[in-house]
């Protein structure tokens, strides 16, 4: 599956790239189908690869950071599935909320 579209891929790096600091809706979830993780992504840094949002490992304790798009593209769960893209994920809120 493709993480990202280029329509999203275009949203995220306009988010990146205001200057003034800024609580963004999530533009993207993705998921581990077969664990409890997820990743509300905002933001997309301009070398393509650092995803800014909130993630939550689903150990209880999600926080706002920064995570690599290559090493999710790259996790294989037990059952060789990928991290995969809700995409029926419609945001209402910023990530504050």
């Amino acid at each position: 599956m493709i993480l990202i579209t280029e329509d999203l891929r275009a949203r995220l790096l306009a988010n990146a790239a205001t200057e003034v600091e800024a609580d963004h809706v999530p533009v993207l979830k993705l998921f581990n189908p077969v664990g409890a993780a997820t990743w509300l992504l905002s933001q997309l840094d301009a070398d393509g690869d650092t995803l800014f949002g909130l993630c939550d490992l689903g150990f209880g304790f999600p926080e706002l950071g920064s995570v690599s798009l290559a090493e999710l593209q790259s996790v294989k769960g037990p059952l060789g599935l990928g991290v995969e893209r809700d995409l029926f994920f419609k945001a209402s809120f910023p990530l504050s909320v």
